[in-house]
């Protein structure tokens, strides 16, 4: 199913639509949109001078999506935040721009610790046997990083670039990794991500942190996560990172980390041995934490 342009609300005039209105343009029950509104606050209804409710096209737009996002296996809360956020401008996310590309791509919600076991797999079957790869990494916290630091060394020497992303207090896109600030309120500061884009071995893995969790120990906290090995999925989260790198949303201006041949053909598929192997790899990586 392709992805439909959600219009921006200050253009979809004013609210006339009832909820049986915006249930038939999305082709849903009233009686679940209903209870969508007292469960989740969506869709937020404007309120005539006469006290009824009504709400505008682009509302009717955001419920289709949602449904859309639902249809592709999204559980709801997950489907209405990650609506609301592709309706409204902001910085470039590296979850969100993979979820509109592949809608269809499986997602699962992780304990940070699994999310972990997974990182470390990729990094030892992919981004270290890559050759000459181009390799990022979104940590959310700089004291999170500090604990990966020693292998991001290492990955970077045989890399053609390597780039983190963090909440860095001292940034340094000259260091081997690159250290890009993220700025307060960028959307990678609730992602963790490993990025290896190279011909022989592409991937990406892409988590979001559920809203909710103030208090929640580092290890039991959870998150959405997909992963792909489709070159033209990891193309993309390459491409994003590149822009965030590069300062187009102030992050971190004058970065010249990635390599210049930047519109390389898409790699080809990793063999299903990589795959086997990465799978593997997780396994042993997620029995080892778990004890």
């Amino acid at each position: 199913m392709t992805s439909e342009t959600v219009p921006d609300a200050s253009r979809a005039g004013e609210a006339s639509l009832s909820i049986g209105e915006v249930a038939d343009r999305a082709g849903i029950a009233v009686a679940t949109l209903r209870m969508w509104e007292q469960r989740h606050g969506f869709p937020q209804a404007s309120r005539l001078p006469s006290g009824h409710r009504r709400y505008t096209e682009a509302d009717a737009a955001l419920v289709r999506e949602v449904l859309r996002h639902r249809d592709a296996g999204m559980r709801l809360d997950t489907a209405i935040a990650e609506t609301l956020r592709s309706a409204s401008p902001q910085p470039p996310s590296i979850y969100a721009r993979l979820r509109r590309r592949n809608p269809a791509l499986p997602t699962q919600r992780l304990r940070k610790t699994t999310l972990t076991a997974i990182s470390w797999a990729i990094e030892d079957e992919f981004c270290a046997q890559a050759h000459a790869p181009e390799l990022y990494g979104a940590f959310q916290r700089e004291r999170f990083f500090d604990a990966s630091r020693g292998r991001w060394e290492e990955l970077a020497l045989a890399a053609a670039s390597a780039t983190v992303f963090a909440d860095f207090v001292d940034p340094d896109p000259d260091a081997s990794p690159a250290r890009i600030a993220l700025a307060p309120g960028a959307p990678l500061r609730r992602e963790w991500s490993i990025v290896c884009l190279a011909d022989a071995f592409p991937v990406v893995l892409t988590a979001w942190e559920l809203p909710g969790q103030r208090g929640v120990a580092d290890r039991d906290r959870e998150f959405e996560v997909a992963w792909s090995l489709d070159p033209g999925d990891v193309a993309e989260a390459a491409a994003v990172c590149r822009e965030i790198a590069r300062g187009e949303q102030g992050d971190a201006s004058g970065y010249a980390g990635a390599p210049a041949d930047v519109h390389r053909p898409h790699p080809a598929p990793p063999e299903p041995a990589a795959a086997t192997a990465l799978f593997a790899r997780v396994v042993g990586y997620v029995d080892r934490i778990g004890r």
